[in-house]
């Protein structure tokens, strides 16, 4: 009777992490949806198979490589093992004797959806300029190397780990990480044409389709319970069933805080709730809450997630005007500057945290994973450029990258 409990218990947890792997998988469409509604029309197909294609990408590296340096043993706490492929599932004795509580590719799977979650916020920031074959080329490295290295240092039991680094569901490992090899692609690859005038004035270039965004929205904010819920990894006793209903409810009050405070901040500073800001409102919610959406109270949770609701309408405006940092969709403030508040959040309701270890964790992390990325962007410039033509620029990506356009009809009438 207790093996037939222990089995049951295994087969429910691995089903639980099966299905959040699911719905993070789902936020690949979101990041889509999103990501075409807030470029120009004629760089919708563009985008569209710059997200289908990382995601297929990331899937593939992590499992040739980057899920084992990410996993394994590891020549120490700094340096990660090198190995291929993924190895077999547990036996049947090692659930019974109580080595496994879920299906190591169920663990495969979730962990390889948050990893095409961290590429797809850099295709946001570089949209509208870059070629598409250079940008898979990053994503082969990023998802390879960059994001498993820091992901050892911290969800794999290195250093960070060891030294306390509290990041429950990935505020900075996934969201930070990724904006910071944003960061490094933008700045390797400049601003698009027209973004900045003679004299330094901004000016705006209109995403095409806001239904779309809102739908991304929407899909992401959906796709979130699977990101924070799934990461408490466990649901079949009292306790973790518990813990997954609180993940959830953090989730859900900090995606809507962070929309009430993006939405009072746009109406002070521009006298009009501004849809764009309000979408990454949410996102800044969601971004904020993760490093930590089990321990804070439902007030709590959203109390964090108004501020980083709040905090992304600051960091767009002052990344576009003040730095000049060209980021279509905004991804380097929602996930970069809103994940540093969100792993900053967790010393107030986490009684285990500290300041400390919680700013090394950032300065280790932005720093690899920007240096890196930078490196590897500089290469790739070098060997076969990153940004398409001015004509081509002016023309629209799909026609160049792709052969087609989204929207045909549009021309062709």
């Amino acid at each position: 009777m207790e093996q037939q409990v222990i089995e049951v218990s295994y087969a429910l947890d691995t089903f639980y992490f099966l299905m959040a792997g699911a719905l993070v998988m789902w936020m690949a469409a979101g990041f889509t949806m999103l990501e075409a509604g807030l470029v120009r029309s004629k760089n919708t197909t563009e985008i569209l198979a710059k997200n289908i294609g990382l995601f297929s990408i990331a899937s593939l590296m992590y499992m040739i490589v980057g899920y084992n340096i990410m996993y394994g043993e590891g020549v120490n706490s700094i340096i990660p093992s090198l190995s291929f492929l993924l190895g077999g599932d547990n036996t049947l004795e090692e659930v019974v004797a109580g080595e496994a509580y879920y299906s190591n590719l169920a663990d495969f799977f979730f962990q390889v959806v948050f990893v095409a979650t961290a590429m797809s916020i850099v295709s946001g920031a570089v949209a509208e300029r870059m070629k598409l074959m250079s940008f898979f080329a990053f994503a082969v490295v990023l998802t390879a190397v960059i994001y498993p290295v820091q992901g050892y240092w911290t969800w794999g039991e290195g250093f960070l780990d060891e030294l306390g680094f509290s990041d429950f569901a990935g505020s900075g490992i996934v969201h930070m990480a990724g904006a910071a090899a944003a960061l490094a692609g933008v700045l390797v690859l400049g601003a698009r044409k027209g973004k900045y005038g003679p004299n330094g004035e901004v000016r705006a270039i209109p995403g095409a389709n806001m239904p779309l965004a809102a739908l991304g929205t929407f899909i992401l904010w959906l796709g979130w319970f699977g990101f924070n819920g799934g990461s408490q990894l466990q649901i079949t006793t009292v306790e973790d069933a518990n813990a997954v209903a609180a993940v959830f409810v953090n989730t859900n009050l900090a995606a809507a805080a962070g929309v009430i405070g993006a939405m009072v901040v746009s109406k002070i500073l521009f006298g009009k709730v501004d849809l764009t800001m309000i979408l990454n409102g949410a996102l800044a919610g969601l971004v904020s809450i993760t490093a930590e959406p089990l321990e804070p109270s439902p007030l709590g949770a959203a109390i964090v997630g108004f501020i980083g609701g709040a905090i992304v309408v600051f960091a767009i405006l002052a990344l576009d005007k003040k730095f000049k940092i060209d980021d279509p969709v905004g991804a380097i403030s929602v996930h970069g500057v809103v994940g540093i508040w969100g792993l900053i959040a967790v010393v107030f309701s986490n009684g285990d945290a500290s300041i400390v270890s919680q700013l090394i964790g950032i300065v280790v992390i932005f720093s690899w994973v920007f240096l890196a990325s930078l490196l590897t962007w500089f290469v790739i410039k070098a060997i076969m450029g990153v940004r398409v033509t001015e004509e081509q620029e002016y023309e629209g990506l799909d026609k160049s990258e792709c052969g087609m356009e989204a929207y045909p009809e549009f021309n062709n009438k």
